[in-house]
């Protein structure tokens, strides 16, 4: 009997462990939303709104400035929003009018190509998918909005690399493993480079088959405000279909729309700067 009743209450303990957890996260979250409501909030003032106390308010603040969610001002003595809190905010704002508003323009992109259209954005070294038109012919390539993409082995990833200088994308993939997906992949540093190089010579790159087999993907860079790349379009279709004639058609097509879409954000390419 003694050893079940240990037990439950082991059981207790862990189970009690995961809704503290929540409930630091959900006052911080808290925390957050009243600062936010202001220019300036002093611990005290913060404590009265939340109903927490003072201690507790302290806590949670210093634990969300580690992170740069939140900043306090010494001599005023007041919290405000944090950098990190302003670009998470902004990134959500980015990309949700990147997706809203790219749709029609990765509709034409299909319906002129024939192809499926896809637009993505760089993350950590990766290609993260936000949208897709699929193409109406029943051999089409297919991403799930949230699959990523290694950016080695991916036209919207090739496409990004090539706003980069050669020493920032040696210094970013220079610690990285560049897996190999088919005998085609370029998983070597200089290889990837002499291939970056020539698409920034021509404006827009071309997945010749280096993560899947059979399929090819063409695609050109996005770019915000600043002339920085923040993402790419593409069209992807079978190598049956899109062969070396109709490379050289549909890689302006495809830089033509980005630049559109580029427009149509607020943004322009460097050299219009």
């Amino acid at each position: 009997m003694e050893a079940n009743g240990k037990g439950k209450r082991g059981r207790k303990a862990g189970e009690n462990a995961a809704p503290a957890s929540v409930q630091v996260l959900d006052r911080s979250l808290s925390l957050l939303a009243i600062i936010a409501e202001g220019d300036g909030s002093t611990l005290t003032a913060l404590s009265e709104r939340s109903g927490m106390a003072p201690s507790t308010v302290h806590r949670l603040l210093t634990s969300l400035a580690q992170h740069g969610m939140v900043a306090n001002d010494a001599e005023a003595g007041t919290w405000t929003v944090g950098v990190k809190a302003f670009e998470i905010g902004n990134a959500f704002l980015r990309f949700r009018k990147l997706g809203t508003i790219s749709r029609p323009f990765l509709k034409r992109l299909m319906d002129e190509s024939g192809e499926t259209a896809n637009i993505g954005i760089e993350e950590d070294g990766d290609v993260v998918f936000i949208s897709q038109v699929e193409s109406h012919a029943p051999m089409r390539a297919f991403f799930r909005p949230g699959r990523r993409a290694p950016i080695h082995a991916s036209g919207i990833g090739k496409a990004i690399l090539s706003t980069w200088s050669d020493t920032e994308i040696a210094k970013t993939l220079s610690g990285r493993t560049l897996a190999c997906f088919t005998g085609r992949t370029l998983a070597t540093l200089p290889d990837l480079i002499r291939n970056v190089q020539e698409i920034r010579f021509r404006g827009w790159s071309v997945d010749d088959e280096e993560h899947t087999l059979g399929m090819r993907c063409i695609a050109a860079p996005l770019f915000n405000e600043y002339g920085e790349a923040i993402g790419g379009i593409s069209i992807s279709g079978p190598t049956v279909r899109i062969d070396d004639e109709r490379l050289g058609v549909l890689g302006p097509a495809v830089r033509r729309m980005a630049d559109e879409l580029t427009r149509a954000i607020g943004g322009h390419r460097p050299e219009e700067g």
